[in-house]
């Protein structure tokens, strides 16, 4: 369980409650948030301890946010986070994002000149219309586009110190569904590149719809791309796109090593396969009459 995971969770309900002029809400959240960013226990060992009773000891968590963690506890979920998410245009959320916006901001843009998307108030900084409201002028015009031009950037590449955490999280989550029977970090996240574009996952499971339903209801799933009954691929909150696949068992060890090699790699097993008069491919190693040798 990550302490930090569940006080992004409430950080974001904070922001969130301040566009929706709920003042109260957000600042117990941000509370909330804080103390449990800095506690010295996982915060699912003291509920293991104590449960509710020992979660209320934490400065600023009453009898309803103890709810909530005792939920993201036991579900991997906030339900009250996706209900608040969806009562806001997605596009606000993408906008909080951006170097120097924070929900004041956003709420103001929103609420005066129905800016809810990057690519709107991209339009509009760069149209000169966000100078004529208060408390704005050319300079905070460029700031946005800077810090727009940040975020497009960011969502290009993440370090790997960011993206192994993340990775984590989301192979730590699915490991909560009954039918998964192995997941493993492939890509470039699990040969340890400087900077990552995406994650892959890969996993075995007698009952791939179930991973696939619990892959695609993340709680930091900002968009899903495709959904299927092998293969599912989303774009994250945190600003990287992620794929799962599952597989069956035969075929694990042939799509772990194709999904996790480079192009280069690949390629060249591939050519050694050939000389043996095999054929390789991320459904394992065949011979000339197409019977599996290795996968």
């Amino acid at each position: 369980m990550s302490n930090k995971a569940l006080a992004e969770i409430f950080y974001k309900m904070s922001e969130l409650f301040e566009i929706k002029d709920s003042p109260w809400e957000s600042r117990a959240y941000q509370r909330a948030a804080r103390n449990i960013e800095t506690l010295s226990v996982d915060i699912s060992d003291l509920y293991k301890k104590g449960g509710k009773l020992a979660l209320m000891e934490i400065p600023g968590v009453g009898k309803g946010i103890a709810e909530k963690i005792e939920q993201f506890i036991l579900e991997g979920k906030v339900k009250k986070f996706e209900e608040v998410v969806k009562s806001v245009p997605k596009g606000l959320l993408e906008m909080m994002d951006i170097p120097g916006m924070g929900p004041k901001k956003v709420s103001r843009l929103y609420k005066e000149l129905g800016i809810d998307s990057v690519d709107k108030l991209e339009k509009a900084a760069k149209g000169g219309k966000i100078r004529a409201l208060e408390g704005f002028g050319e300079k905070s015009e460029k700031d946005i586009l800077s810090g727009i031009s940040l975020l497009k950037r960011g969502r290009e590449r993440m370090l790997i110190t960011d993206a192994v955490p993340l990775a984590k999280t989301i192979v730590d989550y699915l490991k909560k569904c009954p039918s998964l029977k192995r997941i493993e970090i492939a890509g470039s996240t699990r040969r340890r590149k400087e900077t990552i574009g995406d994650i892959d996952i890969l996993a075995i499971s007698s009952k791939p719809k179930e991973i696939m339903d619990a892959f695609t209801s993340m709680p930091n799933v900002y968009k899903v791309e495709s959904k299927g009954n092998t293969k599912s691929a989303v774009n994250l909150e945190e600003g990287l796109d992620c794929d799962l696949r599952v597989l069956e068992e035969k075929s694990f060890g042939a799509a772990l090593n194709y999904f996790t090699g480079s192009k280069e790699h690949n390629v060249r097993l591939r050519q050694i396969a050939i000389t043996k008069g095999w054929k390789l491919s991320e459904y394992g190693l065949f011979d000339k009459t197409g019977k599996q040798i290795a996968g």
